[in-house]
């Protein structure tokens, strides 16, 4: 497979690192608005042809796939141009800045026949494989509750460099520049996180955002720093189970903690992900009698890029797909509107009219 890498920012080093790991794959191209950037990210990591446009890229078209590692705002126009020109795509999350955004690429994908994956990163958790196995089989019973966080402390944190002068992180905390904030950056990967764990979606949901104050003025060059950085929302799945959900970047001491907790009728399971590792605790059977909690071993799982390698090799469509990205991207833009509203809404209640508005109704 003949992949090209597009945008060659920092989360593009890990899809080439994990790609040049996996057999059959040739790194052909790389694609950035910044001709220096591109150069340096092919010498880095052994790619022959570099652009500075995708329609340059596209017109070349001596590549198989691609994957999109744009910013946010980008995959939209980028993804629909890669599979106009008949290129299986692997996108980062989100899919789009919106729902309306997000189906339009699903429908597409789906119209081509070709793979179209989203890269919800911690689905290579394998306590979270091995959590979702367990509570299909019923090893917990009916899922009655589920709490489930997602911790960042880079706002108090320069682990992982200077926010407040790289602009990329500037970028992500200004609704400006395309971002949805925490809610939109890491909200969908603990939605899927919480979800795709305990085998049930979100129906009703309401959410409190909130964007703290920064610096004077909460501006820093051309960026406004508006974008909201906490949320907290509390869910009601098409089971009938209830949830609590949050993320923040103010979350002193967790440098990147992904947490889990599904409690049924029979057993309980707690999983939590850190940079240092990930685990899978179960409370079963005679256990729960004195809430004993015992560590399982999950083992390992194919990582997305893997998955998504193998589904273009065998020409045979995998998950988490558009479909499901943009079903995560509704519940995302309802939560924004419930902040707006300040009352639950219903997945149900939503539409969009010809002019792209969301209108709620319910």
């Amino acid at each position: 497979m003949r992949l090209l890498i597009l945008g060659t920012g920092g989360m593009a080093n890990s899809h080439a690192n994990a790609f040049a790991k996996i057999d059959g794959v040739e790194m052909i191209g790389a694609v950035d608005v910044d001709p220096n950037r591109a150069k340096a990210f092919a010498e880095q990591h052994g790619i022959e042809h570099t652009f500075t446009s995708l329609e340059e890229a596209i017109a070349w078209g001596q590549f198989d796939a691609a994957t999109n590692v744009t910013p946010d705002k980008a995959h939209h126009p980028t993804t629909l141009a890669l599979i106009a020109a008949g290129k299986h795509v692997l996108c980062e999350k989100p899919l789009a800045e919106n729902y309306e955004k997000a189906a339009e690429m699903a429908a597409a994908a789906e119209r081509s026949g070709l793979i179209a994956m989203v890269n919800l990163t911690y689905r290579n958790v394998a306590p979270l494989q091995k959590a979702r196995e367990l509570v299909l089989s019923g090893a917990i019973g009916e899922v009655r509750h589920l709490e489930a966080s997602y911790l960042q402390s880079w706002l108090v944190s320069k682990a992982w460099g200077d926010w407040a002068s790289e602009s990329k992180w500037l970028w992500r905390l200004s609704t400006r520049h395309g971002s949805n904030g925490v809610l939109g950056d890491v909200g969908i990967h603990i939605l899927d996180f919480a979800g795709y764990g305990a085998g049930i979606s979100v129906e009703r949901v309401f959410a409190r955002l909130k964007a703290f104050d920064k610096v004077p003025g909460n501006r820093i060059g051309e960026y406004d720093l508006d974008a909201n950085d906490s949320f907290a929302m509390t869910v009601e799945f098409d089971s009938g189970a209830m949830g609590v959900i949050h993320a923040s970047r103010w979350a002193t001491g967790h440098l990147n903690e992904l947490r889990l907790r599904l409690h049924g009728d029979k057993g309980a399971l707690e999983v939590i992900h850190t940079p240092d590792g990930s685990s899978l605790r179960a409370c079963l059977g005679p256990d729960v009698e004195k809430a004993i909690w015992r560590e399982v071993d999950a083992g390992t799982v194919p990582t997305n890029y893997e998955r998504f390698v193998a589904a273009v090799q065998a020409g045979q469509v995998t998950e988490p797909g558009f479909r499901h990205a943009a079903d995560l991207q509704k519940v995302l833009d309802l939560a924004i509107e419930t902040e707006r509203e300040r009352r639950e809404l219903g997945v149900a209640d939503m539409e969009w009219v010809a002019d792209g508005r969301l209108v709620v109704g319910g």
